[in-house]
């Protein structure tokens, strides 16, 4: 039996769960692509753009048509003794959940940067999407076949932008178009790769005119290694070279610990520098025995418990991404602790429903695989599991949870008529999946239209969803102007003495309410906040959560335009009630009312989305870009020259950048690129706000004409 235990616990050891993310068109499903081909999983290496069906990764028609990734595929490789289970996510901001929920459930990841771009502002949110999750990264700095590459500049841009200690463990030799191969500075070999496709990889003697520049960025790595291991500094102190053996354990270490960021550099197009870098993952990046996970006992007061990679404890798993198919559902599933048996029964933590695993597959991006055994580390997927996206599934004897994906607030909103009564069945269908399938796609009714509004991260992620929905469910609809999700908030403090009383034959209802209403600071976490100041009795406990559910209430529709109130904490201090007609609906309806009257009080102001928008673009269009961002109300923030090119960063309000894609390419005969993604809400200008305030009220008034 002991031997089964060391068998399971090595092959557990031998797993690695990473994802691959960067800021868009930083290849990404290029690298990946490479992967598949050097382990053995696919025979022919397909490109994103080529004419030959797109990448393995990218499956989804829609992907392949446009060259981007939509939705994060899951696959698995083995390389050397390992096994490797990589997801692809997509580098859209429009698309960060899907890039939240992969790093959730991920041990490891690489981070792809451009040798040219360096750290680009999405890099920025990969790298705060990676720290939130504590996932432990290798930093791959691909395109170094680009004209202009320069991994010195890229380097000194992941310390400085993004505060992370990278060491490079390698050297280029040759850069831009004379790149050649590298050098590893920990076993001082020099790699080329020849052969069709880069399969060939020729272990070489480092080339003497770089033997000078070789030593010292050796020496550079180890100075800084030593400070996290005193055997390696004695042995510097003391003039002693270390071997290869030793200076990868302390990497590996390191790595885990998330103190140091080991960096690497090759061209995946061009098929280099890819094999080392499968060798790093197996090497550097952790497997779940390395990764402390946790998980909150709702047995014992939801204290945080830590999970053991334990094939024989009780399970504990969480179903991180659903997709609907035509056979049912799809939950992907990454396992923690104990295992998943086909045909087992195991509890729903937050529904506390029994299900049963009838059909469970190894996903190889929209190929899969039956399996009957799923153990700790494993990402499998289940079939016709009735779950919902950030579910945990316990065995038996515990209770846990696992803390669920963080999830962004959609900042635009669009609404969409079905074309006919067909098309209404159709597209109600896709609205389910969709909203179940994303949890940052919210779907509403206009209460004054009875139009349905669907909610989003930007333009393209609309757009896609439209798209799908035409396609996957040939509903036609059409589509109205988007819209900004504009918030309400109170600028100074207010208070409120409310008395909501009604005598009309039979029992009376009697509310009284008297407190404060505080705005919260910019950078406050919560939306809303409520305080409970009532000693003595003056309003019973009974009734306290139906004020503070009053007060809720009356946040989701704001009183000077109609949008949701955020960044209020509402104090309740004094109050009365009556023996007979006070009830829990009674105080609802006086803190609702209460609320309004100490919002308009509380010179309230509109909030507007501000984006962050990072365009590229040759040098000659600068000044009509910036000129165009002023216009704009944009905020330039910086301006940098890389080689014929210019890099643009500003501050601009969402409201002002629809359908900036083809201005910017008019402005720059269709040289420029541009990204964008949320920022941050910020007060909307009062000659804007009276604008949008009075669009609002002639909209409401033309609709009760009607």
């Amino acid at each position: 039996m002991d031997t089964d235990k060391e068998k399971a616990m090595e092959m557990i050891r031998n797993i690695r769960n990473i994802g691959v993310s960067a800021h868009i068109d930083s290849g990404k499903t290029t690298l990946t692509e490479r992967m598949l081909y050097y382990a053995g999983r696919i025979h022919r290496i397909q490109e994103v753009k080529g004419g030959d069906g797109g990448a393995t990764m990218d499956f989804m028609e829609l992907e392949r048509e446009r060259g981007i990734t939509i939705t994060s595929a899951a696959t698995q490789v083995q390389w050397q003794d390992k096994t490797i289970n990589i997801i692809d996510t997509p580098g859209h901001v429009d698309f960060t959940v899907e890039v939240e929920r992969s790093l959730r459930v991920l041990d490891g990841a690489i981070m792809v940067l451009c040798s040219v771009g360096g750290v680009q502002s999405q890099s920025v949110t990969v790298d705060r999407q990676m720290k939130r999750y504590k996932v432990p990264r290798i930093a791959f700095i691909n395109k170094m076949d680009r004209i202009g590459a320069d991994p010195r500049r890229v380097l000194k841009d992941i310390r400085e932008k993004l505060g992370l200690n990278a060491i490079a463990i390698q050297l280029n030799v040759g850069e831009g178009e004379k790149f050649d191969g590298v050098i590893d500075l920990i076993t001082m070999k020099y790699y080329t790769f020849d052969g069709g496709n880069g399969e060939k990889m020729n272990e070489l003697e480092i080339p003497a005119d770089y033997a000078d520049a070789a030593a010292d960025a050796r020496h550079e790595m180890l100075e800084t290694l030593s400070m996290f291991d005193d055997e390696l500094m004695e042995m510097l102190l003391e003039d002693k070279s270390p071997d290869a053996e030793k200076v990868k354990k302390v990497v590996r270490e390191a790595t885990i610990n998330r103190d140091i960021v080991p960096l690497m550099m090759g061209s995946a197009f061009k098929n280099k520098g890819i094999q080392l870098l499968l060798d790093a993952v197996c090497q550097y990046l952790p497997s779940p025995l390395d990764r402390v996970n946790t998980a909150r006992d709702h047995s014992n007061n939801a204290a945080e418990v830590p999970l053991v990679a334990d094939p024989e404890a009780p399970l504990c798993a969480m179903a991180f991404k659903i997709t609907d198919e035509t056979f049912g559902q799809l939950s992907y599933t990454r396992v923690y602790q104990g295992s998943i048996v086909k045909g087992g029964q195991y509890r729903n933590a937050r529904t506390n429903k029994t299900v049963r695993v009838g059909r469970m597959v190894r996903m190889h991006a929209n190929d899969r695989q039956d399996i009957d055994y799923a153990g700790p580390g494993d990402i499998i997927a289940l079939l016709a599991v009735d779950c919902a996206s950030g579910d945990t599934f316990c065995g038996e004897g515990i209770n846990y949870s696992l803390e669920s994906i963080y999830v962004a607030e959609p900042v635009i909103s669009l609404s969409i008529k079905p074309k006919d009564t067909t098309a209404q069945d159709r597209m109600g269908k896709a609205l389910n999946r969709f909203m179940k399938e994303d949890p940052t796609f919210r779907v509403s009714s206009d209460a004054e239209t009875g139009d349905t509004v669907i909610a989003g991260m930007g333009e393209l992620h609309l757009d896609v969803y439209i798209e799908r929905m035409r396609r996957e469910y040939r509903a036609e609809v059409e589509v109205g102007a988007p819209n900004v999700s504009y918030r309400e908030a109170p600028t100074v403090e207010a208070s409120y003495d409310y008395k909501h009383k009604k005598q009309s034959g039979g029992s009376g209802q009697f509310g009284h309410v008297v407190g404060r209403l505080i705005p919260l600071p910019e950078n406050s976490e919560d939306p809303y906040e409520f305080e409970d100041n009532i000693s003595g009795g003056r309003i019973p406990g009974e009734y306290i959560p139906a004020v503070n559910k009053g007060f809720e209430e009356a946040m989701k529709k704001g009183p000077v335009a109609g949008y949701e109130i955020v960044g209020v904490k509402m104090c309740l201090d004094d109050g009365s009630y009556h023996a007979v007609d006070s009830s829990e609906m009674a105080f609802r309806i006086a803190a609702r009312d209460a609320f309004n009257q100490a919002f308009l009080k509380s010179k309230p102001c509109l909030q507007e989305p501000i984006m962050t928008v990072e365009i590229e673009c040759p040098s000659e269009y600068q000044g009509a870009i910036v000129g165009d961002l002023n216009s704009r109300r944009g905020l330039i923030q910086n301006a940098e020259q890389r080689e014929n090119s210019s890099v643009i960063t500003a501050e601009v309000p969402l409201a002002n950048m629809f359908g900036y894609a083809t201005i910017v390419r008019s402005l720059s005969k269709g040289m420029a690129t541009f990204t964008m993604e949320m920022s941050r809400y910020a007060q909307v200008p009062s000659y804007i706000a009276d604008e949008i305030i009075a669009k609002r009220r002639a909209q409401k008034e033309a609709k009760a004409k009607k």
